[in-house]
């Protein structure tokens, strides 16, 4: 037992004594690493994870990253094809793909800024100097956007001043021609985004004027739209409230003339039961209608208004 102690002892001694030498190193599942002799490279880079040997002293293990770094231009000042400038900061995500060229051309990861500064600002200048400023503040033609939500169908092709390429296929642009010079200081530029743009004090006013001149113009076409929408629906009630009140009348009519008939039939068998009873009460309605406490009727006593009255004789008197 106390020989298997001591073993173990001997053997923790030697591997720190391995690490303080420096003949022992981790690479982390983040990292890469070159091995350098006397600042020069010795072999390929190590990418695989885990504990690795190099020769104590004299051998040096330079560290790089394998996961995506952020750069972050300062604004630039650029003027559009339309001689407007505007100040433009834009911002990429890289990583480095070979370590060792990476190591020979720039050598750490602050001289890479450097270098993706000179590659990006002049990839952003020839992409905004080649288009107007509408593209590159702009994405679409149109004001609003379908959602998943709600549907939403806005028409601002005239309202608008049209665009043919939008600020993220500039940013596409850029991102493509620096693309191609990046890779030889063993660099991948991953994305490239816009993400901000001031205008100078001439130039923000003149966007402002015509940004209000645009909504205005749209806020017209949107306008014109609800008019011809809202006549239409007039058009499409007034007819068919028409279709109503058409059809209501012919049943009415229907009804009214039906009911003329059942009331003439009426009246027809019962001046056949007993005409004299029937003519009796039609000149009792007549009086009743035409008689009040307020009427003054002067006739001859010959007038057949009253020849039913003529015919009453006076009761007796007791």
């Amino acid at each position: 037992m106390k020989r298997i102690l001591r073993i173990l002892g001997i053997l923790v001694i030697l591997v720190i004594l391995l690490f303080l030498s420096g003949a022992v190193y981790i690479v982390g599942e983040a990292k890469q690493v070159v091995v350098t002799q006397f600042g020069k490279p010795v072999g390929e880079p190590i990418t695989a994870a885990g504990l690795h040997f190099k020769k104590p002293f004299i051998q040096r293990a330079q560290y790089f990253e394998k996961r995506l770094l952020d750069w972050d231009g300062d604004p630039n000042q650029i003027p559009t094809k339309d001689k407007r400038y505007i100040w433009l900061d834009t911002t990429a995500r890289w990583r480095i793909t070979d370590a060792l060229k990476f190591l020979q051309s720039v050598g750490t990861e602050t001289s890479a800024h450097g270098r993706l500064d000179d590659i990006l600002n002049s990839a952003t200048r020839d992409a905004i100097t080649s288009h107007l400023l509408v593209e590159a503040i702009r994405n679409t033609n149109r004001i609003l956007e379908s959602t998943e939500e709600e549907e939403v169908v806005v028409f601002t092709e005239e309202a608008l001043e049209e665009i043919t390429v939008g600020r993220e296929a500039l940013a596409g642009m850029i991102l493509d021609k620096a693309k191609v010079l990046a890779p030889q200081y063993g660099i991948e530029l991953i994305d490239v985004r816009i993400k901000r743009i001031n205008y100078v004090e001439a130039v923000g006013r003149k966007v402002y004027e015509r940004m209000i001149a645009e909504r205005k113009r749209a806020a017209e076409q949107y306008r014109s739209e609800g008019q011809g929408k809202k006549a239409e629906i007039e058009g499409q009630m007034g007819k068919e409230l028409k279709q109503i009140t058409s059809e209501a009348y012919r049943k009415a009519q229907g009804i009214r003339g039906k009911t003329d008939a059942e009331t003439t039939k009426i009246y027809a068998d019962a001046y056949n039961k007993d005409p004299q009873f029937y003519s009796f009460l039609k000149t009792l309605e007549t009086y009743r209608e035409t008689i009040d406490e307020t009427s003054t009727i002067i006739l001859t006593t010959d007038s057949d208004y009253y020849r039913y009255l003529k015919g009453l004789k006076s009761a007796p008197r007791d």
